[in-house]
């Protein structure tokens, strides 16, 4: 930087709460507080669900069932039967990102994922989880999913596998963490140059755009699972 130039800002330190002082004493609210502020928030809406269930249902829930039905038959239609028995992690999965990164938008709060940290512990949640459903559905014949498709060229697809998937996690960190920063960072040009015509308008098309990357989260994983249910060619 040239001298005398203040240092550049991000968008959090700007209009996001991240610090207050309370009788002398600094609070810090990162990452972490405003991950703890989504499963709140989720937790809050299946209780106010889970209370208003009936036969007849009103706004909520008709909404939640049409959500959760064509989430759920979309998965199963991509993955088989096997879809169904590992929609409610999908399907958890996709709900906290979605809200995690919605809170980016929501004035006084910052979006979880816009921390790298975040997006590590996910990535390696899906990596830890689609590896043990295969393992425990294959058993020593998971290793089959690492050694391609002919016999001769094992030894080289192995190796190739394994650095593929260990770059999955990296994948789905960096791409989530990427593109929710970089969408902070182009609100904040908006904001700075025009505070709310540039703003408003960005900032409809970012609502959607952070829950179309919650979805493609959830596509990966789910493409992670499928692969590693399905029988080794």
């Amino acid at each position: 930087m040239a001298a005398g130039l203040p240092e550049p800002l991000l968008l959090s330190e700007i209009v996001h709460l991240n610090e207050v002082t309370i009788a002398g004493q600094h609070l810090h609210f990162g990452h972490v507080f405003y991950t703890w502020i989504a499963m709140l928030i989720l937790f809050a809406a299946a209780w106010l669900v889970r209370g208003r269930l009936s036969m007849v249902p009103g706004r909520l829930q008709n909404f939640f069932e049409v959500f959760i039905d064509g989430l759920e038959n979309f998965t199963v239609t991509t993955m088989g039967e096997d879809g169904r028995s590992v929609f409610p992690v999908l399907c958890g999965l996709f709900l906290f990102i979605a809200v995690q990164n919605l809170l980016g938008l929501m004035p006084g709060c910052d979006a979880p994922t816009a921390n790298v940290n975040t997006n590590v512990g996910m990535a390696l949640f899906v990596f830890v989880y689609y590896n043990y459903l295969g393992i425990r559905r294959w058993g020593a014949h998971y290793i089959g999913h690492f050694m391609g498709p002919m016999l001769v060229m094992a030894p080289f697809m192995f190796f190739l596998e394994i650095v593929s998937h260990l770059a999955r996690p990296l994948s789905l960190t960096l791409r989530l963490f990427g593109n929710i920063r970089g969408e902070e960072i182009v609100l904040l040009l908006f904001f700075l140059l025009a505070p709310i015509a540039g703003t408003l308008p960005i900032y409809f098309l970012f609502l959607l755009a952070k829950v179309l990357q919650a979805f493609i989260f959830y596509m990966l994983a789910m493409i992670y699972l499928k692969g590693a249910l399905e029988p080794a060619h």
